[in-house]
């Protein structure tokens, strides 16, 4: 994956740019915004990451300078705002998703690769072992077994899957399905994934949705 940093903190740079060559993506830096929307016009990437305070040219304007010329690279915002209208105003303006500062590495390359994933991926169902999540008709099946979700457990579901095999964060999950609306030490994720493995592991062989503990969740890549 090539991957754009664009961020004047070098401190922050050389941990994402870091973090990214260490998963084996390729990277190049930019610390000003003005060359960094040139570097995002002129090649391909996979991604986009982009701080918002930047010289040159804020990073708003950057990303709204990508949309206006077409350029629909995922792109992911960097903040040390926090406040829900950020988020909004960032979501709004054309970004992807939204992190704020201080991250771990962890969750950054979580974000980032699943980003990517959903970009390369155009397929109308996702499909995990004898898992199948149809996002057309909004069914989901488990071998020749249909199986009734809530709406709020599909989304969970679908955002496990879109990520298999990596780890999705509470806070992933609390900004993809309920929009920003929940304080993070609630336990309404909790809730909703012991309903969802009552569906859909309960009475199965080899369960699929694996607790990573003091981190988030992560659905199987395969079945055994």
């Amino acid at each position: 994956m090539k991957a754009l940093i664009v961020e004047d903190d070098v401190t922050v740079a050389e941990h994402v740019h870091n973090g990214l060559s260490s998963a084996g993506h390729e990277c190049k830096v930019s610390s000003d915004g003005t060359r960094g929307l040139a570097m995002a016009l002129e090649e391909p990437f996979d991604i986009v990451i982009l701080d918002i305070m930047l010289p040159g040219q804020d990073g708003m304007s950057v990303l709204r300078s990508m949309r206006d010329a077409d350029v629909n690279t995922p792109v992911l915002l960097l903040s040390a705002k926090s406040q829900v209208e950020d988020k909004v105003q960032g979501l709004r303006s054309g970004a992807n998703d939204y992190l704020t500062k201080p991250f771990a590495i962890e969750e950054l390359l979580a974000r980032v690769e699943g980003l990517a994933g959903r970009q390369q991926d155009s397929a109308t169902a996702l499909k995990v072992g004898d898992l199948t999540l149809d996002l057309l008709n909004r069914k989901v099946t488990r071998g020749d077994i249909e199986i009734d979700l809530q709406s709020k457990e599909f989304q969970l579901l679908e955002c496990l899957m879109r990520n298999r095999g990596k780890v999705v964060t509470r806070s992933m999950l609390l900004e993809h399905v309920w929009n920003y609306h929940f304080d993070p030490q609630t336990n309404v994720i909790d809730v909703h994934i012991s309903r969802l493995r009552q569906k859909v592991d309960k009475t199965f062989n080899v369960p699929l949705i694996e607790t990573v503990r003091g981190t988030g969740y992560r659905i199987a890549e395969q079945t055994a």
